[in-house]
C-alpha cells in the first residue's frame, strides 16, 4: 500500500464493503440458474422449489439479491416475500411472519398453518417466498421444513420457494421424505467457495473504482486472496481484509501528517 491522499483511503473502504455489486464475478453460471428458475416458476406460474447451498460468503444472498433486483419489473405481477430466518425467534416464527407479510390475520397453533395453506392455494398471483439462512428453521421432527417444502407441491398451489443455506446436505439429511412425493425434493444449487483467481478479481474490481493509482498493490491482493481461498473461499472475508489494511494505512499516514513540523508562522 502506498501513502496517498486521505480521500482514496475512504473511497477505497466504501468499494471494499461487501454490499451487491453491478455485476458478481465467478458467478455467471449460479445467476443464470437462479433467473431460469425464477422464469419457470414464478413467471410461468408452476409451483416448485430450490434450494441453495454454499459456505459463508460464497454469494448465495448476493446473487439472488442481484437477480431479484435485475428482474423486479417482471415479478412486479407477483408478491415477493424475503424472510432471514436468523432474526426469527424459533422455526415455528416463520409462520406468522409469513401470514404477515401477506396481510393475513394472525392465527395460531395448527390453525396457523391452515390458513396459510388455504391462501397458498386459491386463487391469485404467484408467491415467492425467500428464506436466507434456512438452518435456522431445523427443528424436532423437522416439521417446519417439511411443512414449507410441502406446500410447492399441493394441488392449485400458487407458491415458489426458495431456500438459502450453509450446509449442503440440509435436503439428505432433513428433507428425506420429500424425495418420495412425486414432484420430488427441491431442485438444488450449490455455491463453491472462490478460487483465488475469482477473489483476485473481485478485489481487482472493486478497488478499480477508485481513481488514481491503485491504492493497494497487485501482489498484495494476490497474496490476499491466496491465503482466503486456501482457507475458506470467503469473498467477504477478502474483502474485510483489504479494508483493514487500507485503515492501518490511513492510519500511519494521518499520524506522519500530525508530526510533521508546521511552517513557520503557522499555528
Amino acid at each position: 500500500l502506498a501513502p496517498r491522499a486521505g480521500t482514496c483511503y475512504q473511497q477505497a473502504k466504501q468499494v471494499l464493503h461487501a454490499a451487491v455489486p453491478d455485476r458478481l464475478q465467478g458467478r455467471e453460471r449460479e445467476t443464470g440458474i437462479l433467473r431460469q428458475f425464477l422464469q419457470e416458476h414464478v413467471l410461468g406460474r408452476r409451483p416448485g422449489s430450490l434450494y441453495v447451498s454454499g459456505a459463508p460468503g460464497t454469494g448465495k444472498t448476493a446473487c439472488l439479491n442481484r437477480v431479484l433486483l435485475d428482474c423486479k419489473d417482471k415479478l412486479a405481477g407477483s408478491k415477493t416475500v424475503v424472510l432471514n430466518c436468523m432474526a426469527l425467534g424459533s422455526p415455528n416464527s416463520v409462520f406468522p411472519a409469513l401470514a404477515q407479510h401477506l396481510g393475513l390475520p394472525v392465527a395460531t397453533g395448527r390453525e396457523r398453518v391452515r390458513s396459510l395453506e388455504k391462501h397458498l392455494t386459491a386463487q391469485g398471483p404467484m408467491v415467492l417466498l425467500v428464506l436466507d439462512e434456512l438452518d435456522q428453521l431445523e427443528s424436532k421432527g423437522q416439521d417446519v421444513l417439511y411443512t414449507l417444502f410441502e406446500w410447492p407441491q399441493l394441488p392449485s398451489s400458487r407458491l415458489v420457494l426458495v431456500g438459502l443455506a450453509n450446509a449442503l446436505d440440509l435436503t439428505d439429511r432433513s428433507l428425506a421424505r420429500l424425495g418420495a412425493h412425486p414432484a420430488g425434493s427441491p431442485q438444488l444449487l450449490h455455491f463453491p467457495p472462490y478460487t483465488k483467481e475469482q477473489l483476485t478479481r473481485i478485489l481487482q474490481e472493486r478497488l478499480g473504482q477508485v481513481a488514481g493509482d491503485p491504492v493497494v498493490d497487485s501482489a498484495a491482493l494476490q497474496f490476499c486472496a491466496r491465503k482466503v481461498s486456501a482457507v475458506s473461499g470467503d469473498a467477504r472475508k477478502a474483502l474485510d481484509v483489504c479494508r483493514r489494511a487500507v485503515e492501518v494505512v490511513e492510519l500511519e499516514v494521518r499520524g506522519q501528517t500530525l508530526l510533521k513540523p508546521l511552517p513557520r508562522g503557522e499555528s
